[in-house]
């Protein structure tokens, strides 16, 4: 198999077949934008409530918010109801995003106690219904992200895949975790495979992606023609252009040093304060900064210090004390 190629999700053609997954809390606009930097292919928005945006709620402009330096950028949407999705897909179609995603594989319970997110793995007819609703409403590539089911003996990705299919999808992406695993466990890259063999639209792997490598074996192995990073990329957006090299090139990069850490982290701060405000941007920050330092000496005192910040200069001077050179 041929991994050099591009991937091409409708009309929307991506210059590495790598995606940075939807993740709640993490892939706002200053992290996507990193990202997208370090050579993703495709960003795509934390998930957006399609019945949020019907009703105005003020906190979904910040998660619709998307620069032109980002794209090409999936929008997902999350819901249950046909009629009100394609009407917000359609409603939303004209702003800055390339494909309009939906969101099949969320597992939170709040999500799922509303017959939203991965609770519509248990039911394909509405999920059809969905889809088929959705790409009427939109002329931009609608794609589906699904587990492998919804439990171990509810395994059915195949035919949602291929449920999704005839509904008119560009693309689906599959993670290969079923919701009673959340993200435990190992993903099962073989259901891919079989979701890969059983479509004939992209098909994107999701799940144990944390190295330039991982990415090479679940193409090869699966046949998928991308990858999706999820949690691989916290605090880590130089995986984009590891995979991306290594995809290319077989050449491994080495991986930042100290250096490159710190100032991703006071940039990224700085990003996050212009695009949240000060107070929420570095709340925001605490966590990132534990992910970007996991793994650095002393790193357990430093995240237990960043806990206690509450301003951008006490960030950067303790960022800059901690990670001396």
């Amino acid at each position: 198999m041929d991994q050099k190629k591009k991937l091409a999700i409708g009309s929307v053609e991506l210059d590495a077949p790598v995606v940075l997954a939807p993740m709640a809390g993490v892939t706002d606009l200053p992290f996507r934008a990193l990202c997208k930097e370090q050579g993703c292919g495709l960003v795509c928005t934390e998930m957006v409530s399609a019945k949020a945006v019907h009703y105005k709620n003020k906190n979904s402009a910040m998660l619709l918010s998307v620069r032109n330096e980002e794209r090409p950028v999936s929008l997902q949407l999350f819901g249950s109801e046909p009629e009100l999705l394609a009407e917000i897909a359609a409603l939303l179609e004209p702003g800055p995003y390339d494909i309009i995603d939906f969101n099949m594989g969320c597992p939170v319970p709040k999500v799922v106690n509303n017959h939203e997110g991965s609770a519509l793995m248990k039911e394909p007819e509405l999920a059809g219904r969905i889809l088929k609703a959705m790409v009427k409403a939109v002329k931009k590539p609608v794609t589906v992200k699904i587990r492998k089911g919804f439990a171990e003996d509810s395994v059915n990705a195949v035919e949602i895949a291929k449920i999704a299919e005839d509904a008119g999808v560009a693309a689906i992406a599959v993670h290969g975790r079923t919701r009673e695993q959340y993200y435990s466990g190992k993903a099962d890259w073989e259901i891919i495979q079989k979701v890969k063999e059983a479509v004939s639209v992209p098909v994107i792997g999701n799940g144990d992606i944390f190295t330039a490598e991982d990415a090479a074996s679940m193409m090869e192995q699966t046949g998928c023609d991308g990858v999706m990073v999820a949690r691989g990329a916290r605090g880590n957006p130089w995986i984009f252009r590891e995979i991306k090299e290594y995809l290319l090139t077989g050449n491994k990069r080495e991986r930042p040093d100290s250096l490159e850490i710190r100032e991703m982290i006071l940039r990224h701060s700085r990003m996050q304060v212009e695009f949240k405000g000060e107070s929420m941007g570095i709340r925001e920050m605490r966590k990132h900064t534990a992910w970007y330092t996991a793994g650095c000496p002393h790193s357990a005192s430093l995240r237990e210090a960043v806990n206690h910040v509450e301003t951008l200069t006490e960030l950067e001077t303790l960022v800059k004390e901690r990670l001396e050179l």
